[in-house]
C-alpha cells in the first residue's frame, strides 16, 4: 500500500508539472496582454514599463521558472488585471466552486444510485422504463439548455428560486441540479448495468437457493460488488463536478473558479489563468487518489503492492 501511494504521489507531481507547462505555453500563445492595458495613444515608454512590470522582457524559460517558484511557495504571482496575488483571488472564489461541486455530487449520488438499484431490481417494470427515460434525457440534454429551462420555469415563471448569484441559501439549488443531472443519469445507467451483471452471477443464484432473503442478496452481496465501477466513476464525477463547472457558473452567474477562468482567459491574465488551472488539476488528482485508496475497503480482493 505504501509503495502504491508513493507511486501515485509521484505521478501526481509529474502531472501537475506537465499541466503547468502546457498551460504556460498555451497562455503565451493566446496573445499579447499588453494590448488590453494600452491603446494607440500609449508611448513607447509606457510599453517598455508595462513589459518590465509583467516580466515579459525575460526569456520564456525564465518566465516559467518564476511561475514554478511562485507556485511552490503558494503565491502563483500577481494577477495582471486586479493587481493582487492570484492565490488570494482563488481562495475568495474556491468556496463557491467547492459548494457547487459537492452539492451537485450529492444530488447525483442520492438520486442516481437508488434509481439504478430500483431499475435493476425491477427489470422490465415501470420503474425500469422510467429510469431508462431519465438516463436518456439526462445524458442528451445540453447543460446550458437545461440550466436556462430550469431558470425560466422555477425562477421566472413560478418564482420559487432565485435565478442567479449566490446571495440566498436557495441559490445553490438550480446550479446544483443543472450541473449534477448528467451524472445522475450516468450513475443510474452504470449501477443498473453492474447490478444486473451481479444479480445474474452464480454466487447470487446460490445464495438465493440457500434461502437468503431478497434484501440480503441485494444489499449485502450484489450492491457491494456492483459498487466497484460506480466508485471509479464517482471519483471522476467529483473531480469533474468541482473542476468542470465553467458553463454552469457562467449561466447562473455563480462566483466560482470556472467564471474566474473565463475572465482570466478573456483578459489574457497569465498568472491568474495558470493558477486556476493548476488548482483545478490538483483537486482532480486528489479526488482520483482518494478513490484508488478506497478500493481496498470496498473490495477485499484488491491489494496494492
Amino acid at each position: 500500500m505504501q509503495r502504491y501511494l508513493l507511486r501515485r504521489f509521484l505521478m501526481a507531481i509529474v502531472t501537475l508539472f506537465a499541466v503547468s507547462l502546457i498551460i504556460f505555453i498555451m497562455s503565451r500563445a493566446a496573445g499579447d496582454p499588453r494590448h488590453i492595458y494600452l491603446d494607440d495613444y500609449s508611448t513607447q515608454a509606457d510599453w517598455d514599463q508595462l513589459t518590465l512590470n509583467m516580466g515579459l522582457d525575460k526569456p520564456y524559460y525564465q518566465q516559467y521558472g518564476i511561475f514554478i517558484k511562485d507556485a511552490l511557495s503558494g503565491k502563483f504571482g500577481e494577477s495582471l488585471s486586479e493587481g493582487r496575488p492570484s492565490m488570494e483571488i482563488i481562495l475568495e472564489r474556491l468556496p463557491a466552486t467547492l459548494q457547487l461541486g459537492l452539492a451537485a455530487f450529492l444530488f447525483s449520488v442520492v438520486l442516481g444510485v437508488p434509481l439504478g438499484i430500483l431499475s435493476a431490481v425491477k427489470r422490465g417494470g415501470v420503474l425500469d422504463i422510467i429510469g431508462k427515460v431519465l438516463a436518456l434525457v439526462g445524458q442528451s440534454a445540453p447543460t446550458f439548455w437545461l440550466g436556462l429551462m430550469l431558470m425560466f420555469l422555477f425562477a421566472v415563471q413560478l418564482e420559487w428560486l432565485p435565478p442567479y448569484g449566490r446571495q440566498e441559501r436557495t441559490s445553490i439549488i438550480l446550479p446544483a441540479i443543472t450541473l449534477g443531472w448528467f451524472y445522475v443519469a450516468a450513475n443510474l445507467r452504470l449501477l443498473r448495468s453492474a447490478m444486473l451483471n451481479v444479480l445474474d452471477s452464480e454466487y447470487v443464484k446460490l445464495a438465493r437457493a440457500k434461502g437468503v432473503s431478497g434484501k440480503a442478496v441485494i444489499w449485502k452481496h450484489a450492491l457491494r460488488n456492483a459498487l466497484i465501477p460506480v466508485l471509479t466513476f464517482a471519483g471522476i464525477t467529483l473531480g469533474g463536478l468541482v473542476t468542470g463547472s465553467l458553463v454552469v457558473e457562467t449561466v447562473f452567474a455563480w462566483p466560482g473558479l470556472g467564471q474566474l477562468a473565463v475572465k482570466a482567459l478573456i483578459g489574457v491574465d497569465y498568472p491568474l489563468l495558470q493558477a486556476v488551472v493548476v488548482v483545478f488539476t490538483l483537486m482532480y488528482v486528489i479526488c482520483a487518489l482518494l478513490v484508488d485508496v478506497m478500493y481496498a475497503y470496498i473490495d477485499p480482493r484488491i491489494r496494492y503492492s
